[in-house]
């Protein structure tokens, strides 16, 4: 017969098993966009990989804000093409290494978000995200009217990050920059400034009762999303090659609040799923490119109406399911 001792240790390292396993998915779906491309030999196929990790890291940076301060930035492809014009305009004008070139697209963008945060934080629910929109048609508007600069919508020419034309150089390029930006957020969300960000998502009035000053962590919250679109706006331009004032329009930014609803909001890791899901098959099918913002209504619908959680929550919930299974039949429970 075992010891109380020996069964509290027991319990003690049951739990701890059960809580290990709520990081599995996350570990092993960054361990399969590691190892996937390397077992794929199609080029076009590892073109889509790197597609869906694009719009799946704006997701995942745009899910920052959405997800743990309740705030939308309808305005979040202007910092993505943001970034993208910076470093485009720096190795074309002035032979700029592309490498520096997207640090300076990404501290540009963030500069930005210091600007437009400082304008509009203060403000409250829909009127942050409109300003937002405006910064963004504004910023748009100067990209087609500024020719002699950004060429309009004859387009930028930018050179490619890489010599060769291998699509892996870049595929592991942007999987290291998402990496580094998920590890990023999820320090600060863990951090003490983390629980200021949940605070204020549940609610606005109770966190400042509590001494939390909602512009302060709102504005950090901002600016490092757009520091992070800007970051990867960069990585597009050299991916690319060729930049219009597309890019910047209201059209993207919708795609990718869409993917945050979608995979789950405040996950971070479920609106990246969901555009591995959602975006290859969009670039695959060339035809659904056409209907593919009813198909992004069509799934909004379904996911708020039978499943608020997304994606991450749905997998979340099976987890839990493991988990209790799994604790049941340490403890000698599955006969009872």
């Amino acid at each position: 017969m075992a010891t109380a001792e020996e069964r509290s240790k027991e319990k003690s390292l049951a739990s701890d098993r059960i809580i290990n396993l709520g990081y599995l998915p996350v570990g092993l779906f960054f361990v399969f966009l590691g190892v996937a491309p390397l077992l794929i030999k199609d080029e076009y196929l590892r073109h889509l990989f790197v597609v869906g990790l694009l719009f799946g890291a704006q997701a995942m940076v745009s899910d920052f804000t959405v997800g743990f301060i309740n705030l939308s930035n309808f305005g979040f492809a202007a910092f993505f093409g943001l970034g993208a014009y910076t470093t485009g305009l720096l190795v074309t004008n002035f032979g700029v290494s592309p490498f520096i070139g997207v640090i300076a697209g990404m501290l540009m963008a963030g500069l930005l978000g210091l600007f437009t945060g400082a304008l509009t934080m203060r403000l409250r629910g829909l009127y942050v995200a409109i300003m937002a929109w405006f910064m963004a048609l504004a910023l748009q508007s100067l990209t087609l009217v500024l020719v002699d600069v950004t060429r309009g919508a004859w387009g930028l020419f930018v050179p490619p990050l890489f010599e060769s034309t291998d699509i892996l150089p870049y595929y592991y390029t942007l999987f290291v920059i998402t990496l580094v930006i998920y590890i990023v957020i999820k320090l600060v969300i863990n951090s003490r400034v983390g629980l200021a960000f949940k605070a204020i998502g549940m609610d606005v009035d109770f966190a400042r009762a509590s001494g939390v000053n909602p512009t302060r962590y709102k504005m950090i919250a901002f600016i490092l999303s757009c520091a992070f679109a800007g970051w990867l706006g960069g990585f597009y331009a050299h991916f690319i090659g060729i930049l219009t004032p597309d890019l910047m329009g209201t059209q993207h930014t919708v795609e990718v609040l869409a993917l945050n609803v979608i995979g789950g909001r405040g996950s971070l890791w479920g609106p990246l799923l969901a555009a591995f899901l959602v975006i290859p098959p969009f670039e695959y099918l060339k035809s659904l490119m056409e209907v593919r913002l009813i198909i992004y209504g069509l799934l909004l619908v379904l996911v708020m109406v039978i499943y608020p959680a997304g994606m991450a929550g749905v997998i979340w919930k099976v987890g839990e399911l493991l988990k209790l299974h799994k604790g049941a039949t340490y403890f000698g429970m599955e006969d009872r």
